[in-house]
């Protein structure tokens, strides 16, 4: 049963399930560590570390050249998605888990506009119907920070943030588009935390916090569920158009519900509930559509 299941879904769609898992694992991680006291550029280059390491160690096995082929698109894949993964480190650490991750997952709506206007890639209807569902599912999931009057209200530079983190991700997935037809994957991966580890240290400046032992495992383990979900983003933009790619990593937003409810007690509200249920029908029906 399993082999029916794994040969009737493509092999991007399972990769962009790895990767949605290795990003919420990611994320529960940077607020768990966060709560430690351990300020966000410093979880940003803890991240870099582990993750040029295992990158460096992959290039090494491939026998592969270390620094690729385009470089300028290396570095400003490197330089926009550094700048987005602040953003959306910082939503990650003000908001609920389950709240910062829907946010975040704006971008394949930018993604799929970016992709058409600069790849040239047509927008499928299986993929303009995920992305409307899912952007009701969004609107429901939100909708309570909309009404002065309720009970539930978080701040609204954190949702910038989120927003501005979604959107400098679309772009990044675009560029590795791009990329993924002149550098490996190892290559794409492995420039991302060599840019953004010197950013990181630059802004993080004297605020540098030592420490402790299980502040240092959390931000090891940042780092290798980072390398998870960047390996199945990579993959997944390989072997599928980059709107319809990412269209499926709305996933993740049920994965940082669960998440958000087994370990760090935030119950979700019925809107999330309900949105999520949007996003899960959306998934699916990009997913199943021609099948």
């Amino acid at each position: 049963m399993f082999i029916t299941l794994k040969n009737a879904i493509p092999m991007s769609v399972w990769y962009m399930l790895l990767s949605a898992l290795g990003f919420a694992l990611m994320a529960a991680c940077v607020k768990e560590v966060s709560g430690l006291g351990i300020p966000v550029m410093e979880i940003v280059a803890a991240r870099a570390v582990v993750s040029a390491i295992i990158s460096y160690a992959d290039i090494k096995r491939k026998r592969i050249p270390v620094w690729g082929h385009n470089k300028k698109l290396l570095i400003a894949r490197g330089v926009v998605g550094s700048f987005a993964l602040m953003f959306v480190y910082y939503a990650v650490t003000t908001l609920p888990l389950a709240e910062a991750t829907v946010l975040q997952y704006l971008h394949p709506v930018f993604t799929a506009v970016l992709a058409f206007f600069f790849l040239k890639e047509a927008i499928q209807r299986s993929t303009v119907a995920c992305i409307v569902i899912s952007l009701c599912g969004l609107f429901i999931m939100i909708q309570p920070n909309l009404y002065v009057e309720s009970a539930i209200q978080y701040s609204w530079f954190s949702i910038g943030a989120a927003v501005l983190g979604a959107f400098g991700s679309a772009v990044a997935y675009i560029i590795v588009k791009k990329l993924t037809k002149t550098d490996d994957s190892s290559v794409i991966i492995f420039y991302f935390p060599v840019v953004a580890f010197p950013i990181a240290m630059i802004m993080l400046g004297s605020d540098f916090v030592v420490p402790s032992l299980a502040a240092t495992a959390l931000m090891i383990l940042v780092g290798v569920f980072t390398q998870v979900g960047q390996v199945g983003l990579t993959k997944a933009l390989h072997c599928a158009d980059a709107n319809k790619a990412t269209a499926y990593s709305y996933v993740q937003v049920l994965f940082a519900v669960f998440i958000g409810w087994a370990y760090f007690s935030e119950v979700s509200v019925a809107t999330t509930v309900i949105g999520g249920g949007f996003i899960l029908v959306g998934a699916l029906i990009n997913v199943l559509w021609k099948r």
